[in-house]
Parts: C-alpha cells; structure tokens; sequence
C-alpha cells in the first residue's frame, strides 16, 4: 500500500473556505499571491480580475496553465416583505444537493443563512414525487425583514458553508472545484526547480460561468502550450458500473482525453504518460462526456496551442461534501512538475 503524503491541509482549508464566486475573486487571489509572489519572477493581475505569475524557462517558448478560482455560487435576485430570499445560480447546480445547506450571503457584511423549502409533512403525494426545483428554495436569515434589507440587497452574491474534514485518506469538503488545482498549481511553484520554457502560472476568474477569464488571458500570453487544471468525476460508488467511473479515487492523476469542450492534443497526451511512466507517477486516463474547462478556451484562443489537461478526479462533485484522494492530489503536483520541467522533450511530430 503506497504511503499517503504530507500534504499542507492548512492551506487547503483556508484556499476552500475563502468566497470566491465568478465575479468576486479578490480574497481568493489576495490570498493566492502571499503564497507564490517569492516563487515567481513576475506577477500581475490583469483587467478582468485573472492573476498571472511567470516563471521563466531555460529556453525560448511559452506555456500556460490555468486553474480557475471561482467556485459555483449563487446571487440574490429578490427579498419577499418577509425577509426571506429568492437566488439564482452562478454555476451548475443539482437543485437536490441544497436542501437544509448554510450559506453565507456577501452583503453589507457576511449573513449566515440556511437553506429551506416547503416541508415535507405539508406536501401532497404529487409534490412528492417530484424532483426539487431551483425555485422550490429560499434562504431564510433568521432575523427580521428590516435587519434583512439593511445588510442584503439584490445582486449580493452567496456562497456555501461548509468546513473541510480529512475522510481516511481524502479531505472533503465545498469548493474543491476547483481550490483543489489552486492548491496543485500554488505548490507545483513552490516544488518545482528551472521549467523548460516561459511558464505563465494563470489562476483565471469566471470559469464556471463560460471561461470567461481564460479566454482573455490566453489571447493576451498566446502560449504555445497549455495545460488546463481543473476536477473531474469520479463517479466509482454503488450503483455504478466500471464503464461509468470515468476516473477513480486513488487510481492516480488523470490524464484527459477530452470532454464537452475539447480534444486534447494526442501528442501532449503521450508526452504527459512518457513523463509519469519515467518519473512513476501513477495516471489514469478521462474521458468525461459532458462539462468542460478551461483547457478548451487555451486550446481555442490567440493562435492556438497544444493542450493537455492534468485533472483531479473527485467524488461527489458540485455538492458541499466533494471528496479527493491525498494520493491523486500528490500525483497531480508531480505530474504537472515534471511536465514543466521536462516540456523541451515534447516531440511535435504525430504518431
């Protein structure tokens, strides 16, 4: 049995319970430059919010990776006579995953709310039966109307209440979509010697809302290639068979093969199982049918660029109690390091 590794679950904590909803990233970031600002040579945010650090290379060439910051949210858009909130998502939701979940409401100063709905003693056999719908929840404050409207007004933003624990060999906990690849890519900086080209470390904003910061930033660097950093399904539970697993927990960093949004280059995927197989780095490959990341927009945007996307295979995705492996999140530093370093034996000629 491979032994779990020590990894710095302080700063996961703080990276996971930090808000950060598309939109309003500024305490993610702030507290992502304190962590990397001695390990670059340069660093700067950009108009729409992206934060870029460089690390420049041995030789001529540019590469960026990116992990998004924002995590899926929501955003006030009505407050009843009651002092009871109506919201909107920002990001994708199972409506199912929100019933009885604490949130926190961005307004005047941080409201704790909780989420509710009708009870189930007053509905009818048909309601019952019915999945739940967005429009089903409300946040209710506990607190009077006008203390309500004096700290909440619409447009404030909402994100989920929700500590991490360390499950066995896993952390659980909301946001690991994706402060789990902020996490990966703040510490490949700290690991990682001299890369092979120009490395432009890019943790992008509105991701979850249509890659919208990877999709300037990439035009601005136009690098020549890509790695995108992002979770993806581990779908290994009962129920389930293997076809549907598309990764699993513990099998290693997985390499991605495409989903929704991309096809990955097949030379940077038989580069990127080159460098795991001479460094031991276990992988696994993903195929994920729908979602995307922002590997398609580095993919799409500038002139194009060869892309690979390092991905971190988590269950229970998009809910508040996500899972990754300690194991998985080790492998995935070594594999995006490696890759980094080792980016000036890429073979660009086809298989």
């Amino acid at each position: 049995m491979s032994q779990i590794p020590d990894l710095d679950i302080d700063l996961l904590r703080s990276l996971c319970l930090t808000p950060g909803a598309p939109g309003s990233e500024t305490l993610v970031r702030e507290l992502v430059l304190d962590q990397i600002k001695d390990y670059v040579d340069h660093v700067e945010t950009d108009p729409l919010g992206n934060l870029v650090a460089i690390k420049k290379g041995r030789n001529p060439g540019k590469v960026l990776v990116a992990a998004h910051m924002d995590e899926i949210s929501f955003i006030i858009t009505h407050i009843d006579p009651d002092g009871f909130a109506k919201f909107h998502t920002l990001g994708g939701f199972d409506p199912k995953t929100l019933t009885s979940q604490r949130v926190i409401v961005h307004g005047k100063e941080d409201v704790l709310g909780v989420i509710g709905s009708k009870p189930i003693h007053l509905m009818s056999p048909e309601e019952r039966q019915k999945a739940p719908k967005l429009k089903d929840y409300f946040i209710d404050f506990g607190m009077s109307a006008d203390r309500v409207k004096a700290l909440v007004q619409i447009g404030d933003k909402v994100t989920r209440e929700r500590d991490l624990v360390e499950l066995g060999d896993c952390v659980s906990t909301k946001s690991l979509d994706n402060r789990i690849s902020v996490f990966i890519l703040i510490e490949t900086l700290k690991r990682m010697a001299t890369p092979a080209v120009d490395f432009y470390a890019v943790f992008t904003v509105q991701e979850e809302v249509g890659l919208r910061g990877a999709t300037t930033v990439t035009r601005k660097i136009n690098p020549d290639f890509g790695f995108g950093l992002d979770t993806t399904i581990a779908n290994d539970l009962p129920g389930s068979s293997e076809a549907e697993y598309i990764t699993k927990l513990g099998g290693g960093a997985a390499v991605k093969i495409m989903d929704s949004s991309v096809i990955t280059d097949s030379r940077m995927v038989r580069f990127m199982e080159d460098v795991a197989k001479r460094n031991k780095i276990p992988t696994q490959r993903e195929i994920l049918t729908g979602g995307g990341t922002d590997t398609a927009a580095i993919q799409r945007s500038g002139d194009g660029a060869i892309v690979g996307c390092v991905s971190i295979p988590t269950r229970h995705i998009h809910s508040v109690v996500e899972m990754c492996h300690k194991g998985d999140i080790d492998h995935a530093i070594s594999l995006l390091q490696h890759c980094l370093e080792e980016l000036d034996q890429f073979s660009h000629d086809w298989a």
